[in-house]
């Protein structure tokens, strides 16, 4: 609900809305959702999010308090707390500054983090172990910073010169999680605007037309209810086998290297 409806109560009566419905930025309704979902006891293994989600200090602290491991796309300026620096090599103060450590050791390894409409997703990637500033993870968990860099020039930079782009992925994960592991929870964020979209076309989740609180919620709920049945329909259906040699070559699975950078 936008603050300029939450704080016209006339205008929220008007509409069916619950005097209690206040103004909450998305990720306190993240939290409020998982909260719920928690104390329903639907299970969950991973909480994956967008820089929209995990810029924010407070849903990250819920879910170090709650050990939930997570995958949350963070913007360049996420603080983090890494060595001073050495002659030819800056501070690391700021998810970017590793960026400069990402190229001079040289390490991306070539992987897919899943299927899409043109194939297998391909990306370079590689992972630091790091201190988030003022932030400690959950009892047996490592904050990872994962760099996603394209395969080939896609983003015109202030300098006009045409660069890959790079995408900056915080990952709290229980010590000894793989690579595999860490990029096929990156590629999840895929899946989930598939599914929004999925559901658009096929269950009609955006075809409402209502003007008041209690009508678009029944609307929404009967369209999640009528997608996690054909989703469960879905998994019940076996799926072919793989033709010989079909599929990208994901390399050899391991734990991410820990670099000196870390701190």
């Amino acid at each position: 609900m936008p603050e300029d409806w939450t704080t016209d109560r006339d205008r929220c009566r008007e509409a069916g809305i619950p005097d209690e419905v206040a103004f909450a930025t998305k990720p306190e309704l993240a939290i409020a959702m998982l909260e719920q979902a928690r104390s329903a006891q639907v299970p969950f293994a991973w909480i994956l999010a967008d820089a929209g989600y995990g810029r924010d200090p407070q849903l990250r602290a819920w879910c170090h308090r709650q050990s939930a491991p997570y995958v949350f796309g963070v913007p360049v300026d996420l603080p983090l707390d890494g060595p001073p620096g050495k002659p030819r090599q800056p501070a690391v103060t700021r998810a970017d500054d590793l960026l400069h450590y990402a190229k001079t050791r040289d390490q991306w390894e070539r992987r897919s983090c899943g299927d899409g409409a043109k194939g297998e997703r391909l990306y370079d990637w590689t992972a630091f172990a790091v201190h988030v500033k003022d932030e400690d993870p959950a009892d047996t968990f490592t904050h990872w910073l994962v760099l996603r860099r394209s395969l080939h020039p896609n983003r015109r930079a202030k300098d006009g010169e045409l660069h890959r782009e790079v995408a900056y992925f915080l990952v709290h994960a229980p010590a000894g999680i793989t690579v595999s592991q860490i990029i096929a929870r990156v590629g999840g964020r895929w899946q989930i605007e598939e599914d929004n979209e999925i559901n658009k076309q096929l269950v009609g989740l955006a075809q409402y037309q209502v003007r008041k609180w209690t009508p678009w919620h029944r609307h929404v709920t009967a369209c999640m209810l009528a997608s996690a049945f054909l989703a469960v329909q879905r998994a019940q259906i076996p799926e072919p086998a793989p033709a010989p040699g079909e599929g990208a070559d994901l390399g050899k699975d391991h734990s991410p290297g820990v670099s000196e950078v870390a701190g």
